[in-house]
């Protein structure tokens, strides 16, 4: 369903051997002598070279829709996504189809997303649903997935009645799931599942958060299971039927890092220290912690921290340390909550040579990394989208 190639040509040498001032000096030609034909996006976790020539930072989705609104407003027709490859397909969904979105290094992909082929969900859709109905449920199953999914996983919750959500919306994309999602108006009696893609630890904190039961009331699809020979991802039916949420067997190769321990070292080390950390960690580190929350919310927290506050925040480490620079100007102490290589490794890969190699052939009149979807599956993800954007605010529209 998606036209993308993954593997990365190796750059010439003449890249590799550049410093960064020359580097950060030939960018930023070529960004004046494409003016307004260019818009570079930087995603918060992207090393401090990469983020100061762009021209706006944010979350991945927040980053797509700015995308949307340059190029209309500038009249551009590149953009050259400093992020991970399904942040460039939501870019391409969301901008028009004459305008070339470019990921410099197409090897920068998400672990997260991968974890969730199309091949491997529509497997386990079907696997779900014929057990369940041996079981004589007649309800329905409703999908939702997070942003950090590819395209053809947008599609086929678009495609099957569900939505995508964000890190900052995922508690009203599940409420309205539960409410009956695309269908409210069915009967009220019916009983409702959810499917949620691909990050099991945002499914099961959102699901708590909820109300539920986690323990009793959710269990998790495996699909390398399945691939090994274990029936429904190594769920029983009897899980299956009792729980309110199938969550998928995905995760957070960073904020999996963070662990319990980590929560009970920052507490022992400086009890009056607020622990700060993302929903995409386990839910043992969200009980620990005192806040949990989005990107976007994470820097509006210590935005607004007080003077001599201190703050031990589990998140990516470029950002948490981006984030103690500006803090610690007035007076407010952030650390990150594990001194482990908290970083994204995939988004690490978007460097100033390959932007730069990227900008030199835009410059020379050819487009090179161009990320481009399916007109079908940009349909159904667009639909998806759109349910999303339908029941939420724009304020929420953060990861």
């Amino acid at each position: 369903m998606i036209q993308l190639t993954h593997w990365q040509p190796s750059l010439p040498d003449r890249y590799l051997a550049m410093g960064s001032d020359a580097l950060s000096a030939g960018i930023e030609a070529r960004r004046r002598e494409l003016g307004d034909q260019l818009v570079i996006l930087g995603h918060h976790y992207q090393a401090d070279e990469v983020v100061r020539h762009a021209d706006f930072t944010g979350d991945s989705f927040k980053l797509s829709q700015l995308a949307a609104e340059q190029v209309q407003k500038r009249g551009a027709k590149h953009v050259i996504f400093c992020g991970v490859h399904f942040m460039a397909e939501s870019a391409d969904i969301l901008t028009p189809d004459d305008v070339a979105v470019i990921l410099p290094d197409l090897s920068a992909g998400c672990s997260m997303a991968d974890m969730a082929s199309y091949e491997d969900v529509i497997d386990a859709w079907e696997a779900i649903h014929d057990s369940l109905a041996q079981q004589g449920w007649g309800g329905r199953l409703i999908p939702i997935t997070y942003m950090n999914s590819s395209a053809a996983i947008k599609a086929f919750v678009g495609e099957h009645g569900g939505a995508v959500c964000t890190s900052s919306n995922a508690a009203q994309v599940f409420e309205w799931a539960m409410a009956g999602g695309a269908e409210p108006e069915t009967d009220a009696e019916q009983d409702i599942k959810l499917f949620f893609l691909p990050d099991q630890h945002l499914g099961r904190n959102t699901a708590a958060a909820y109300g539920l039961d986690v323990e009793t009331q959710t269990c998790v699809y495996d699909p390398k299971k399945t691939r090994a020979g274990a029936a429904l991802g190594g769920a029983t039916p009897e899980q299956l039927m009792a729980s309110t949420v199938i969550l998928w067997a995905g995760h957070c190769s960073v904020h999996k890092l963070f662990r319990p321990e980590h929560c009970d070292a920052a507490r022992a080390e400086d009890g009056d220290a607020r622990i700060l950390v993302h929903p995409e960690c386990c839910r043992e580190v969200v009980e620990r912690a005192d806040l949990n929350g989005s990107t976007e919310y994470i820097i509006q927290q210590v935005e607004n921290a007080a003077p001599g506050s201190r703050w031990v925040i589990g998140t990516e480490v470029h950002l948490v340390n981006r984030l103690a620079q500006i803090a610690r100007k007035r007076g407010v102490d952030v650390r990150i909550l594990s001194d482990c290589q908290c970083l994204c490794t995939t988004m690490y890969r978007i460097d100033e040579p390959h932007v730069l190699w990227s900008l030199d052939h835009l410059a020379e009149g050819r487009v090179v990394n161009q990320v481009r979807v399916h007109a079908e599956a940009r349909r159904w993800a667009l639909v998806a989208l759109d349910r999303m954007l339908e029941l939420t605010a724009p304020a929420s529209m953060v990861d």
